[in-house]
């Protein structure tokens, strides 16, 4: 029976017994974390061999240990170069974070302009971003940081609403870009098709440097045998005539370790000389025994894609937990939904409206830890109050399952609550 069909005294009944329940979970003291998609230590062990590595020179020579090399080491461009779909002079090697990157692409973009930019960013009136939501809290926080405004555009299954997207770009000079999660959406596990890229990357737009900020944080992070191929948006393009409009990023911050792994900017060789012009104004190179070291434990692509299975073994069984435990309990109500995604790092929780915030609480008093409610949206503000970003990647798995038996009473007792007092 759900939720909706109860009598009321069956309602008011079930109410009383879950928070009996509740309250029996709270006493357990509890303190479990489901909040951000951090490698677990067992994840980061299969790195542990980076530590004994590398040779100090490259097998042309080249001593890495001293200065130079802005692009970083051929070596891992290369390897990177073919999972990522371009060439080796169309990527860069940079330091462990991704993020950096983009930060500082933005900020090349507002204080000297980028590429086809009639004036820096910062001499506009305005600059406004289109933000798919649910989306990725740190690219929200990015914009929110420099005053840029995001409009919320629909993130489909298929990836953003592209004509949503090209209605809204058409007319409006303001809007200079977009962010994408192409592979495995943080948080919905989203796909961006190939023929979503392909109208993203054609649509005429008002602003002549408008960016596509193509963030391909999780492209071999898959869970299953469904491997997602991500879309070609550099060639894609190109083949549009504008062949300035994605940057991708990527990191093997989920891949090696996350606190000392190798990002990568890829795009046009324009972008990527743009890229490193400006670069150049603050830095002699990148961490280029770091980025040896990576090269020679990988060896190859195959080596990378070899390496993610062995993630996948610690990371499915922990999916799979979050999805037997939110069916096991909440099934038969119909007070949620929520995803089985093929890869990536999150599980997307949708509830009741309104019962978001709820349910956070709820689990907080109770010692488990979740991303705030709101957290996927710009500013932190779901306007139904409906969604929860679960990241069941760091606990071990015991935890998962003890923690997701906690989240689905909550969300069962948050639904139950709104309900009788309707």
């Amino acid at each position: 029976m759900t939720l909706a069909d109860m009598a009321a005294d069956d309602l008011a009944g079930l109410v009383t017994s879950l928070r009996d329940e509740y309250e029996q979970l709270k006493g357990k003291g509890l303190k479990l974390d489901l909040t951000r998609g951090k490698p677990s230590a067992e994840q980061l062990d299969l790195a542990n061999a980076l530590l004994t590595l590398p040779s100090q020179t490259t097998a042309d020579g080249v001593d890495v240990r001293n200065y130079g090399g802005l692009a970083g080491l051929p070596e891992i461009r290369s390897i990177f170069a073919e999972l990522l779909g371009v060439g080796l002079d169309q990527i860069v090697a940079g330091n462990n974070s991704s993020l950096t990157m983009m930060h500082d692409t933005l900020v090349y973009h507002l204080l000297r302009g980028g590429l086809d930019s009639p004036r820096p960013w910062a001499q506009e009136d305005k600059v406004r971003f289109l933000a798919p939501v649910p989306g990725y809290d740190r690219h929200f926080a990015l914009l929110e940081s420099f005053g840029i405004e995001m409009i919320t555009v629909p993130m489909n299954d298929d990836g953003p609403d592209a004509e949503e997207c090209a209605r809204l770009v058409a007319t409006d000079p303001s809007i200079k870009g977009m962010w994408v999660v192409p592979t495995y959406a943080n948080p919905t596990g989203a796909v961006c098709s190939q023929e979503v890229a392909a109208a993203l990357a054609a649509m005429p737009t008002a602003a002549p440097d408008f960016r596509i900020f193509w963030d391909n944080a999780y492209a071999v992070h898959h869970l299953d045998g469904v491997e997602a191929k991500t879309a070609d948006i550099v060639s894609l393009a190109q083949a549009s005539g504008h062949p300035n409009r994605p940057i991708m990023f990527a990191s093997t911050s989920k891949i090696t370790f996350a606190g000392a792994g190798v990002a990568f900017l890829a795009g046009s060789r324009d972008t990527v000389a743009w890229y490193l012009e400006n670069l150049g104004n603050g830095s002699i190179g990148p961490d280029k025994v770091n980025q040896l070291a990576h090269a020679q434990f990988f060896g190859d692509a195959a080596g990378v894609r070899a390496h993610m299975a062995k993630h996948r073994d610690i990371m499915a069984p922990k999916f799979a937990a979050v999805g037997a435990a939110l069916e096991a309990r909440l099934g038969s109500y119909d007070v949620a939904r929520w995803n089985t995604p093929h890869g990536g790092y999150f599980v997307n929780l949708d509830v009741v409206p309104g019962t978001a915030s709820r349910v956070v609480e709820l689990a907080k008093e109770a010692g488990i830890a979740l991303t705030p409610a709101g957290s996927s949206f710009p500013y932190g503000k779901d306007p139904k109050d409906e969604n929860i970003r679960l990241a069941p990647s760091l606990p071990p798995l015991d935890e998962v399952r003890t923690a997701m038996e906690g989240v689905a009473l909550c969300v069962l007792l948050a639904a139950a609550e709104a309900k009788n007092t309707a």
